[in-house]
């Protein structure tokens, strides 16, 4: 058993390389025929706010939390976005390329923890967009880690 795991924020290299990622991807997205409709009009701190809360996600400072109000403020930015499934694979293929650029790393664990949590976020951010999505909007900041996060999606109950 190894000792002393780094955090999936540390291993990718903290708030700096979070930041220089999310600012290559949203220059990508600014010039994306199918994402740019989407983020037209997001502001110019939006990509240091998802650093943040990718940051938060992966074991980093809880920054998110504390300043633009955690994963129930991430989950509101969604609501009635009608975000499709094209739009959903392409802001992760997106991501992956700028991932790269950006030499995060890219050993085969860091990176399977860095898919597995963009497919788990970008499908609950699809759900969450659609019609008469009604998400628990007092779910704590999902915290991300090398391994699996556990049981299958169940929905919740309508009310």
């Amino acid at each position: 058993m190894q000792k002393d795991v780094p955090t999936l924020f540390d291993w990718a290299g903290g708030a700096t390389a979070l930041n220089r990622l999310t600012s290559v991807f949203y220059d990508k997205v600014r010039s994306d025929p199918l994402l740019e409709p989407v983020f037209r009009n997001m502001s110019g701190d939006h990509p240091a706010h998802v650093a943040a809360f990718i940051g938060e996600v992966f074991g980093g400072p809880k920054d998110y939390s504390e300043s633009h109000g955690g994963h129930p403020a991430m989950i509101s930015y969604h609501l009635n976005r009608h975000l499709t499934e094209a739009q959903r694979r392409q802001w992760i293929a997106l991501l992956l390329d700028a991932a790269d650029e950006v030499d995060l790393p890219d050993d085969p664990e860091f990176r399977s923890a860095f898919v597995a949590y963009l497919e788990w976020g970008t499908r609950l951010a699809k759900l969450n967009s659609q019609d008469g999505a009604a998400p628990a909007l007092h779910e704590p900041m999902p915290r991300w880690g090398w391994g699996v996060p556990g049981g299958p999606y169940v929905p919740p109950a309508k009310s």
